[in-house]
């Protein structure tokens, strides 16, 4: 039996902070542009009676989400908070259930690293081509569709940083270890990360 710690990294140490650090990042990234959402809906909202206007406020706002939504997604998945098919994957036990979770991640990689592609070619596309929006504020689309190329981006590096981390051995650190009291169950329900 190996003292190896299955959820450790094979990737340097630095290599592990940096990689952590930018699914952080990108966590709190969207959290901002979360709040951003909250502060451009209350204008709106409290600008009305007071007959003040934001110009393009719903662009904004629209914008805003797309980003929140992509750049939550690598921490989010390292978080163990993303869908899984765990219904699935929890009736394997050893290694058909180490295949299933390689193959699983290897798939998902396949898939981001696909969609994070073209979502950077569309985002390219538009600043050589200075497409703007067709709302009340002209703003270059390569801005608001930035946040969703590096949400993607980020996202394909943590499925391959992932995938690298299974196939050299390691447990999987996406998932959360399993409940061990009733009220441990009880909290994570309240919490909706069963």
């Amino acid at each position: 039996m190996s003292s190896i710690d299955p959820r450790h990294s094979l990737f340097p140490e630095w290599l592990r902070k940096a990689l952590d650090g930018l699914y952080l990042a990108a966590g709190w990234l969207a959290g901002i542009f979360l709040v951003a959402i909250f502060l451009i809906m209350l204008s709106l909202s409290a600008g009305r009676p007071l007959g003040i206007d934001v110009p393009a406020g719903d662009d904004f706002t629209a914008w805003c989400m797309a980003a929140t939504a992509f750049l939550g997604l690598a921490h989010t998945f390292r978080s163990g908070e993303l869908i899984r098919m765990g219904l699935l994957i929890d009736r394997f036990d050893g290694a058909s259930r180490k295949l299933i979770e390689i193959a699983c991640t290897a798939i998902g990689a396949a898939a981001i690293s696909y969609f994070a592609w073209y979502a950077i070619e569309m985002t390219v596309f538009s600043w050589r081509f200075n497409d703007v929006s067709m709302g009340v504020i002209a703003v270059p689309l390569w801005i608001p569709q930035f946040g969703m190329s590096a949400g993607l981006t980020i996202l394909a590096i943590a499925f391959v940083d992932e995938l690298v981390h299974l196939l050299f051995g390691g447990a999987p650190r996406y998932e959360k270890p399993k409940a061990e009291s009733p009220d441990e169950i009880i909290e994570r329900v309240m919490e909706s990360g069963v």
